[in-house]
């Protein structure tokens, strides 16, 4: 790592010759590949981005040119040449951000690791330095093909566009895949233009045969330049970009530093709008990653960085276990489609697309598309299967109200990855969900504690056909079963007091939500050694209230509800409001997730610094009852 320990910032690249700028990509790919390989990441898409962010580097000034990345998870490269090259601790608590962090680095402007995002952030932040007079400073937004799938990526162009002198270089990172191979109609355009690059060729040839020809070359030329845009539509199509007043220089060879270099230089001197379509490999130069079909690792976990293959085997997750589920649902319903946001793999969806690949769909990163689209098939007698992961659900809410709630349309959303994910930070933390959730009229949310429990609730979701239901659940390994012991309403008892019976009171009732059961179950335990008796109960369905919660609640001293998710509007409050409604005027103390952006770091850390483990909610739970005296003497 000769080179790369001698970078501490962005203008140390500027005296490297040719062949050094060569070598440093190279040492640049094998500490990815190191280093990543030790703590889990996004490797395949940095090591597409290596010769690209070498060359914007040197041809914009960070950070006074501003420079951003969508979605941000290729911006580890940016990371090494901006003087963080320290990454034995990725993505864990202390270490750095798997994504671009405004506290790490004057170097990162934005942080939303939600895709599609980053051409709207361009298009104000170009016209605020526009308005403060400062107009020699570009703005550069690194999007990929897979994020311009997204609409509000098109928004933010028709806009940027409008400003035909707005500073803005739009570099497209062209690898044909978001996760998995890129679909739709723009990858099918920029399919078209990535494998037609001889517009450049042609009026490069043209322009030495004829400048070449006596008289009447120079004129020809001219007229034949003049006419490029024509002669442009008729090699390339690109003339899509130029009808929207989008200057196209394309495409490039993004592992090209010359081409690279001298695209970014002529756009940064262009003065308005430029589109850079670069053309890279995800996964480049790492074997594994290259012969990888499924994502070219986009994400791994920790892996032997000779074979790329997993150091662990994990158990069985919760998408796997909803995966097998839909295969056999489908087997027995033809009415069952299903729906992606361009994540097929990492929702479990694959199996069933190899099993029915005529009643799949991805729509490409385009969450409220996909509610709507799922609203017209349920139109037209079919029972779609909309799975993403709940962060990404906070996007489509306008259409689950006012399209499928609104419509009384039976389809179906299952949430991969809710409640507290950790190593990604914030705008991954699945824990809005059942907040946002619980405005929607007539919508029915189902959380389910263990695996049985996923498959059971999903086909208890798939049989209503007149509102939309919610399944949800967490990430990662599923844990063992957790038996119920009794019922009451729809509701599963999983602990009661020792030989106490359904009807029998207790000083506590527990109301466990979804994976919190174990962390219940724990508490359950503790309490009762110090004398304090509980009943456990799992609501499965937390959407509505079940009818026979207040009821039980009444027999009952204090009641506790525990949730994967945000405290304010979720299922806590939505219990109190049951109570209230029914005058049971029995104390409640609801445990879930602070409102705040949680920084990045394990599940267990996560989830031990906010109290959401069985020791710190048994002692709260003790000291509650010993301030009101509610234990039986």
């Amino acid at each position: 790592m000769a080179l790369l320990t001698r970078i501490r910032g962005p203008r140390d690249l500027d005296r490297l010759t040719p062949a050094q700028l060569s070598a440093l990509a190279e040492e640049i790919r094998g500490f990815l590949v190191e280093e990543v390989s030790k703590t889990g990441g996004h490797l395949g898409p940095n090591l597409g981005v290596v010769e690209l962010t070498l060359a914007m580097h040197r041809v914009f000034d960070s950070p006074r040119d501003r420079i951003l990345f969508d979605t941000g998870h290729q911006s580890y490269v940016h990371k090494l040449l901006t003087g963080r090259q320290d990454f034995s601790r990725l993505k864990m608590k202390g270490g750095l951000s798997g994504y671009p962090s405004r506290a790490e680095s004057e170097h990162d402007v934005i942080e939303n690791s939600h895709a599609s995002t980053v051409l709207g952030y361009a298009d104000g932040l170009a016209k605020a330095n526009k308005i403060q007079g400062h107009h020699d400073r570009p703005v550069v937004a690194v999007i990929g093909d897979g994020a311009l799938t997204g609409g509000m990526a098109w928004e933010a162009l028709n806009n940027i566009a409008d400003s035909r002198d707005l500073p803005v270089v739009i570099v497209v990172n062209d690898n044909e895949r978001s996760y998995s191979p890129t679909i739709g109609g723009l990858a099918n355009h920029l399919s078209t233009l990535r494998t037609t690059q001889g517009y450049e060729r042609f009026l490069s040839w043209g322009k030495d045969a004829l400048q070449r020809t006596p008289v009447v070359g120079q004129a020809m030329f001219d007229t034949l330049h003049g006419a490029k845009k024509g002669l442009k539509d008729f090699i390339a199509p690109q003339g899509m970009f130029e009808d929207l007043g989008l200057k196209y220089i394309g495409p490039i060879d993004g592992h090209d530093l010359q081409a690279l270099e001298s695209a970014f230089t002529k756009a940064r001197g262009f003065g308005g709008p430029v589109i850079v379509h670069c053309i890279t490999e995800k996964g480049r130069g790492y074997h594994a990653a290259e012969n990888n079909d499924e994502d070219r690792f986009h994400a791994v976990g920790v892996i032997h960085p000779d074979t790329g293959l997993p150091v662990k085997t994990a158990g069985k997750d919760w998408t796997s276990v909803f995966g097998e589920e839909m295969v056999a649902l489908g087997r027995e319903r033809r009415d069952i489609v299903a729906i992606t946001a361009a994540m097929l793999h990492p929702v479990g969806l694959a199996p069933f697309a190899k099993a029915y690949p005529e009643r799949i769909f991805d729509v490409g990163i385009a969450e409220q598309h996909a509610a709507v689209c799922a609203a017209g098939l349920a139109t037209n007698g079919l029972h779609p299967v909309v799975a993403v992961y709940a962060t990404f659900l906070n996007r489509a809410f306008d259409q689950v109200l006012m399209d499928v709630a609104l419509h009384r349309l039976g389809v179906t959303f299952v949430l991969d990855r809710a409640g507290v994910t950790g190593t990604d930070g914030a705008s991954h933390n699945g824990m809005w969900d059942m907040s946002i959730l619980q405005v929607v009229p007539g919508l029915r949310l189902a959380a389910p504690r263990d695996a049985e429990q996923v498959r059971l609730q999903l086909r208890e979701a798939v049989e209503v056909d007149d509102a939309p239901t919610v399944v949800r659940y967490s990430k990662g390994s599923v844990g063992p079963a957790v038996p119920a012991v009794g019922q009451v309403g729809g509701m599963d008892v999983l602990h009661r007091p020792a030989g106490g019976s359904a009807d029998e009171a207790a000083d506590v009732l527990i109301v466990s939500i979804g994976a919190m059961a174990p962390l219940c179950l724990e508490a359950a335990a503790l309490l009762a050694e110090r004398g304090i008796t509980s009943t456990v109960v799992d609501p499965r369905w937390v959407k509505p209230v079940d009818a026979a919660l207040p009821g039980l609640a009444a027999q009952h001293r204090l009641v506790v509800t525990v949730e994967d998710n945000g405290r304010a509007g979720g299922v806590g409050s939505a219990v109190a409001q049951a109570l209230r409604d029914a005058d049971v005027d029995v104390p409640l103390r609801d445990f879930g997730i602070p409102q705040e952006f949680l920084d990045h770091a394990s599940r267990a850390e996560i989830m031990a610094e906010i109290g959401l483990t069985g020791p710190a909610v048994a002692a709260k739970i003790e000291a509650l009852v010993s301030a009101r005296s509610f234990a039986r003497s």
